[in-house]
């Protein structure tokens, strides 16, 4: 029998369908608006991250733009299977150099690293950003655990033969870690693939900046 206070309609079939909607439609977008609140702190964690370590191998007194904002993804081509991020930087509007966010293989899985190199193609510095290499042994790629990457600094395609790109058991001018050489090998691969896209896309860029200034003369 209906009330006041449970009437009729209640009890229909319709009425239960469309509150048992509305339900499930509040649930959804209170999940999406917290999916989203999420993924925007973790974005922005990212780009933290990403800027701190920007800043460790590259000055920020050799540029004046926002190399992440001009970030390019282009193709490693031979090297690597994934797109390189390369991050220019420019004083002035003149290119001082990028920075390279790419991965390679190692022993555990990827090997996430930036590295950075000046105009010239020189390395400023090289920074791992994530790997899964064994704990204790191959982790001393991490600069909080040993200097041995700060050993990139300085090289270039230019002063360092092919040959020499290889760690000393390879009879290269790299270290490798006792117990460990996958690890490092990886790593000196990696960078000096980075420095084949650099010298690739650099190419590129100062062909397509002077077709452009020719275009404005």
């Amino acid at each position: 029998m209906a009330t006041i206070l449970n009437p009729s309609y209640r009890s229909r079939l319709s009425y239960q369908a469309a509150l048992l909607g509305g339900m499930c439609y509040l649930m959804s977008m209170l999940l999406i608006g917290g999916n989203q609140t999420t993924s925007d702190l973790i974005d922005q964690h990212l780009l933290n991250d990403k800027l701190a370590l920007l800043d460790q191998v590259m000055p920020p007194s050799r540029y004046d733009n926002d190399p992440v904002a001009a970030a390019q993804w282009v193709s490693a081509g031979q090297w690597s299977q994934q797109a390189v991020e390369i991050m220019p930087a420019t004083r002035g509007g003149v290119l001082t150099g990028a920075a390279l966010q790419m991965t390679v293989p190692g022993w555990g899985g990827p090997i996430n690293f930036i590295m950075a190199v000046d105009q010239t193609g020189e390395i400023l510095g090289v920074r791992v950003i994530s790997h899964k290499e064994t704990p204790g042994l191959a982790d001393k790629i991490e600069i909080d655990k040993d200097h041995w990457i700060t050993g990139f600094e300085g090289h270039s395609l230019a002063n360092t033969p092919r040959v020499q790109w290889a760690v000393k058991k390879d009879n290269g001018d790299f270290d490798q870690f006792t117990g460990a050489t996958i690890t490092p090998r990886a790593m000196v691969n990696g960078v000096y693939a980075g420095l084949q896209v650099y010298q690739t896309w650099r190419q590129q860029h100062t062909a397509t900046a002077a077709a452009q200034e020719a275009r404005h003369e």
